[in-house]
């Protein structure tokens, strides 16, 4: 296995909080066939008791992945990116994501095993509010490196 197991335990983090907006809410609910009105009208979100217009649940995979991401592409992970298959998503809410919202993100390598001549990597990514550090989102995932044959 060419994954550099050594790095079970290591973190990684954004540089800057994601910036969450009206605008990449409604793009991802639209890409997901997300149609609930308090996704793109804020009027809507707060008939709901939002502050903002509230993102579709799986929403903060695009933050999460661009923090798993650095782990990824680092050369010490030893990952072939052209052989990463997605194996599994898991979100643990403590609150909803809503426009406005500001995440820091950091994605903590879990696990790392060999299966079946294949890498599997467990990450989890918290993301966090920027300003309070409150913990918003647990992002759970498995990545699988396939081998070579």
């Amino acid at each position: 296995m060419a994954v550099n197991t050594e790095l079970q335990g290591a973190s990684y983090s954004l540089p800057q909080p994601y910036e969450v907006s009206r605008e990449a809410i409604a793009e991802f609910a639209r890409a997901v066939g997300a149609e609930n009105p308090a996704h793109f009208d804020a009027e809507a979100a707060r008939g709901l008791g939002y502050a903002d217009v509230v993102a579709p649940a799986t929403f903060p995979v695009i933050p999460s992945q661009r923090c798993e991401g650095i782990y990824i592409s680092s050369p010490e992970a030893g990952i072939d990116y052209s052989r990463v298959v997605h194996g599994q998503e898991q979100f643990e809410y403590v609150r909803p994501v809503v426009a406005g919202d500001r995440l820091a993100a950091t994605t903590h390598v879990d696990g790392l095993r060999e299966a079946g001549g294949n890498a599997m990597i467990t990450t989890r990514t918290e993301l966090s509010d920027a300003e309070s550090g409150d913990l918003v989102v647990t992002v759970t995932s498995t990545i699988v490196v396939r081998g070579e044959k």
